[in-house]
């Protein structure tokens, strides 16, 4: 069964995923298993590195609407963030996010001790992946997960992302044979 939301949310999805290729944003079967998975977890602090126009922070806001969550969302490109920052308004769900805009690494750097993470979503600079990981590693809550798109279809920009996490002895992880790809990684 697909997830049905109110009237506005489900025009403003269908009108992000017309502009799917334009603004790099998942397919829609990822953004299920977002949303899922968050519920699944009880997720109530979510990280997710590149806003983009709002379409998977969509995904994971409506869930955390449910969980009692919040939903911090970086984007560097301030166009982008705007349009995103719209979108959250339209679905009612600004309540529960914390947009940032600028560079994800600086961002994450300069998060204090007390910015804890239990869900963390990555689909931003491919090249960069490794460095979000390892930034964000010390704000992971235990039994965290982490799920990075563009697996599959950027293999060899991610191939040291996924290099870290396989040696990291504290993550189980798989691939998901999802459209570009998604590792999984849950940390035990």
């Amino acid at each position: 069964m697909d997830i049905v939301f109110d009237e506005i949310t489900s025009n403003v999805m269908s009108e992000l995923e017309k502009t799917q290729r334009e603004f790099w944003n998942v397919p829609r079967t990822t953004g299920i298993l977002l949303n899922m998975f968050v519920k699944m977890m009880n997720a109530k602090s979510v990280l997710e590195v590149g806003t983009s126009n709002g379409y998977s922070g969509l995904w994971l806001a409506k869930a955390l609407k449910e969980t009692g969550g919040r939903l911090t969302t970086i984007e560097y490109y301030d166009k982008r963030q705007s349009i995103a920052i719209e979108n959250f308004k339209k679905c009612g769900v600004i309540d529960v996010v914390r947009p940032l805009q600028g560079s994800a690494c600086e961002i994450i750097e300069a998060f204090d001790d007390s910015e804890k993470f239990d869900f963390v979503f990555i689909d931003a600079n491919k090249r960069e992946y490794v460095k979000y990981f390892e930034l964000v590693k010390p704000h992971l809550t235990q039994k965290a997960m982490i799920v990075a798109d563009n697996i599959t279809s950027h293999a060899e920009k991610v191939q040291t992302f996924v290099d870290a996490v396989n040696a990291d002895d504290e993550f189980q992880y798989t691939i998901v044979d999802l459209p570009g790809g998604i590792l999984t990684a849950y940390r035990n």
